[in-house]
């Protein structure tokens, strides 16, 4: 891959997400990379919203208590005008296995809610079962999936992800329950954070409030009240790379990783795995 060789000269890298197209490759660009001592950042864009972060924070401060569940769906349905014709089928690189790999629908949008569930949650999916719909037998990539996680400690979830979601647009969306309550949050409305109780009136969040946390606010350019998108995210982690080419103090979670990069491979290849023997239970590599 590109990014390996640019690593290996010495480079800095920012890499689109997947990080390569099989754990092996994840495998050697990490190995690359621990020897070079390059900055290193991968593209899951989302992580950069600040209510995200702000989420992130609260978990990990304790606000829901033990978590036990987590719903994370990732809904699209621009290939559905497509996925009907086979000739415009044919046209399309994301159903391409030449050009896309093993996965089109988990490997393009499924892993960011992958991604978007540990880096919120701080734990690690540890198995999960697959049943992918390819809707036509001459059609060889996923366009829709649901994947059941553990996450151990009785942790359980659920990964919904859909290219044919019609008249979805880009619905990533994250809902996490705990034993103190639950957050929500989506991506189409990125400023809102819900927080749910029991016993109280639920909670809005937004961003740059003086209540949200330093890795919250860090991310936040305007005052409250002036909405904040996808570009402003995507800023916000060039920034953290920025900060960390420069040797400047950054704080965790700031722009996404190598490890995140192998990780996201291994939950692709995992996802492939299952729904190929049969919709098995697959391990992650730890």
């Amino acid at each position: 891959p590109m990014a390996l060789k640019l690593i290996e000269n010495g480079f800095h890298v920012i890499c689109e997400k997947p990080m390569t197209t099989s754990l092996e490759e994840a495998k050697t660009l990490q190995k690359a990379h621990k020897k070079a001592g390059t900055v290193f950042a991968l593209t899951h864009t989302y992580t950069g919203y600040p209510m995200v972060r702000q989420m992130r924070e609260m978990i990990k401060k304790g606000v829901l208590g033990k978590i036990h569940k987590v719903d994370a769906v990732y809904y699209q349905g621009w290939i559905n005008e497509i996925i009907h014709d086979k000739k415009k089928r044919s046209t399309v690189w994301r159903l391409d296995p030449k050009k896309a790999g093993i996965s089109s629908c988990m490997g393009d949008i499924g892993v960011h809610a992958f991604n978007m569930v540990e880096y919120t949650t701080g734990l690690k999916v540890k198995s999960l079962l697959t049943d992918f719909n390819y809707l036509y037998k001459d059609n060889k990539m996923d366009v829709d999936g649901t994947v059941l996680i553990r996450m151990g400690d009785h942790v359980k979830g659920v990964i919904r992800s859909s290219q044919v979601a019609t008249g979805e647009e880009n619905g990533l969306g994250i809902s996490i329950y705990g034993e103190k309550g639950a957050f929500r949050w989506e991506q189409e409305n990125p400023n809102f954070l819900y927080l749910l109780s029991d016993t109280n009136p639920t909670q809005i969040y937004k961003p740059g409030h003086a209540y949200n946390s330093k890795l919250s606010l860090g991310g936040t350019k305007l005052p409250p009240g002036h909405p904040e998108g996808i570009f402003d995210s995507m800023a916000n982690i060039y920034l953290g790379v920025s900060k960390a080419i420069r040797g400047k103090k950054f704080d965790d979670g700031e722009f996404p990783t190598m490890t995140d990069g192998v990780r996201g491979m291994n939950f692709i290849e995992a996802t492939v795995e299952s729904n190929k023997d049969g919709n098995v239970w697959v391990d992650l590599e730890k």
